[in-house]
């Protein structure tokens, strides 16, 4: 079991963002989080990477190790990234300088060899960069080495922000609405590069909110309303689910 979440509830003064969450994800799986806005998507994303720790419950990754109580970036090394719902990427360094900055978590140079350049530092540094360039190949972003992240069109950047995750070498992947703002084209493509990354042994777990991109490559599907649970199973499933459609649609009166 790569995940488990297990009755994981979070509060904000007297707000419940999250009631009693279960989750059990498998390895190599591609998973969509789903649900209206406000259900508690991306809060849970957080409780799980560390960045908004939850109020109660326990958070299992790779059947052992309990997550709860760790840092955002004691969770990375452990083999954990994710994007966000808005881009975050260095916006004046060049898409290259923003895959290696996600290498880092993974290099051993310290301070010191940072300061003398030692020989170690300096062969570290190359594989940083071979890597950063190998990955941007992999988002097919490699024309774009040299050019700052920020003169990059939108549908670019959410795949710059993707290689940068990727460049931690993650077993688990966490991307926040990653086909946000992209045209059909990219969205195409997006779900193209996501059964790529899966095809590499990577789970994915993505919030989304375009239906064709969760039910055209998400082999579970995990459906959040106000905080709790309301449902699981297969894309068909979910489409007939009637507390689903409820959620999405309103209840007939």
């Amino acid at each position: 079991m790569m995940l488990e979440v297990k009755s994981v509830s979070k509060s904000f003064g007297g707000l419940k963002a999250l009631d009693a969450i279960d989750l059990s994800i498998h390895n190599k799986k591609i998973v969509g989080l789903i649900g209206p806005n406000g259900a508690g998507k991306t809060t849970l994303f957080n409780c799980i990477t560390g960045m908004n720790p939850p109020t109660t419950g326990r958070i299992i990754f790779k059947g052992s190790i309990d997550l709860v109580g760790k840092r955002p970036d004691e969770i990375a090394r452990l083999g954990m990234a994710r994007t966000f719902q808005n881009i975050r990427l260095f916006s004046d360094m060049t898409a290259l300088e923003n895959v290696m900055v996600g290498r880092h978590c993974r290099s051993k140079t310290g301070l010191v060899g940072a300061i003398i350049r030692s020989k170690a530092t300096v062969i570290e540094e190359m594989k940083i960069v071979k890597k950063g360039v190998e990955l941007l190949k992999f988002v097919e972003l490699m024309d774009y080495a040299n050019e700052l992240a920020k003169n990059l069109p939108y549908g670019l950047q959410r795949r710059l922000e993707i290689a940068r995750a990727l460049a931690t070498e993650p077993v688990l992947l966490f991307l926040d609405e990653p086909a946000a703002g992209m045209n059909p084209q990219e969205i195409f493509d997006l779900m193209q590069l996501i059964r790529m990354i899966r095809d590499r042994g990577i789970t994915v777990i993505l919030i989304e909110h375009h239906m064709k991109v969760v039910m055209g490559i998400c082999e579970m599907i995990v459906v959040l309303n106000y905080g709790i649970k309301i449902a699981e199973g297969s894309a068909d499933e979910i489409k007939n689910n009637p507390k689903v459609i409820e959620a999405y649609l309103g209840k007939e009166e």
